[in-house]
């Protein structure tokens, strides 16, 4: 009996024994378990990468706002092209200088990877408050960049900031102003003097007229209000045309105005295209979709691929395209294909348009 009770109780340690064994080899599949689970919790904790971008808008108008419509269109195509996350945050601020550099300071308590400010106030502004975080800057719209002192260089920035210009070529639209009608005495200037976009092209303007002899009147606006003025003063002024470069202050007013340059038989021509759709008679200038389009390009080069800003040029564009209001065209007594013939060697494309608020 003492023996048997001994063979049970060898035979249990021997269980016992083997049960220890196969606990240990069941450690070492729990073992590789939960390096299986480690490696699903790492890809679980792995997050595509983000970025955050704040965009600024100087003020609401059809140029502009269609720079920010196609700055965002494209940055979301990029985000499903690279397989990141691009999240945006977008403002207006209306032409308040307190409003926008709240909006500023806003984006940089937020921690943004990027701002893009969208007109040369803008971009000034982002420039002086990025001085000590050089946070990147990319500006849209900024006529001229190196005056600004936004950039050193088109070619070489040689800071945080960089971006697209829209600058105009004046001579260009006024070649289209004497094509039209080379009995042209005296030209309109119609301009807001505090748009830093306008003081180049207003200067480049007054030596066209010089050396033709043509007589020119400035009339200046700081708001919607002082451009009617500033138009029904024209009218009074007895000018034959009228030019504005690309002024946001008499871009916003356009839709105001129009009427009483068309009214007068008189032709408003201008440095953009919105001005034609908002009712000036020709808009000349550069293509801000594709301006927008191209920011967006310049967004992603610096945050995704890394790029550097300071040697990163300024992108400008070919302003050959010359779009044409067709109703005011017929307000003024123009005949179309008369115009579009005399426009076709100053310009390498031209497009018709009718008085809109907004594109489509």
């Amino acid at each position: 009996m003492k023996r048997k009770m001994l063979s049970i109780l060898m035979g249990m340690a021997l269980c016992v024994s083997l049960a220890g064994c196969g606990s240990g080899a069941g450690s070492s599949s729990g073992e590789t378990t939960d390096d299986s689970t480690a490696t699903e919790a790492s890809d679980e904790g792995a997050t595509e990468t983000s970025y955050t971008i704040g965009v600024c808008n100087y003020v609401d108008h059809a140029s502009l706002n269609q720079i920010v419509d196609h700055l965002q269109q494209r940055l979301g195509e990029i985000s499903e092209e690279k397989g990141v996350n691009i999240e945006i945050k977008n403002d207006n601020c209306n032409a308040d200088p307190n409003v926008m550099d709240q909006i500023i300071a806003d984006y940089i308590a937020d921690d943004v990877d990027l701002m893009v400010g969208v007109a040369t106030p803008v971009a000034m502004a982002m420039q002086s408050a990025t001085e000590d975080n050089q946070i990147p800057v990319v500006f849209a719209a900024v006529s001229d960049p190196v005056s600004a002192e936004l950039v050193d260089t088109l070619e070489n920035p040689g800071s945080n900031v960089t971006g697209t210009s829209d600058y105009l070529n004046t001579d260009s639209i006024m070649d289209l102003m004497f094509a039209a009608n080379p009995d042209i005495k005296t030209v309109g200037l119609l301009y807001d003097v505090g748009q830093d976009s306008s003081e180049t092209p207003i200067a480049d303007a007054k030596a066209y007229l010089d050396d033709k002899g043509i007589e020119y009147v400035e009339r200046t606006a700081t708001n919607a209000s002082e451009a009617q003025q500033a138009a029904s003063a024209l009218v009074s002024d007895g000018v034959d045309a009228v030019f504005t470069p690309t002024d946001n202050t008499i871009m916003e007013a356009e839709l105001a105005i129009y009427e009483t340059f068309a009214e007068a038989g008189i032709p408003h021509y201008a440095g953009a295209d919105s001005f034609a759709l908002n009712g000036a008679f020709v808009g000349y200038g550069v293509d801000y979709a594709n301006l927008g389009d191209e920011t967006a390009e310049m967004v992603s080069d610096i945050l995704i691929s890394q790029e550097s800003t300071e040697s990163m040029p300024v992108r400008t564009f070919d302003n050959g395209t010359a779009t044409v209001n067709t109703e005011i065209c017929d307000a003024l007594g123009f005949d179309l294909d008369e115009i579009k013939s005399a426009f076709e060697p100053y310009c390498t494309q031209i497009v018709e348009i009718q008085t809109s608020e907004e594109f489509d």
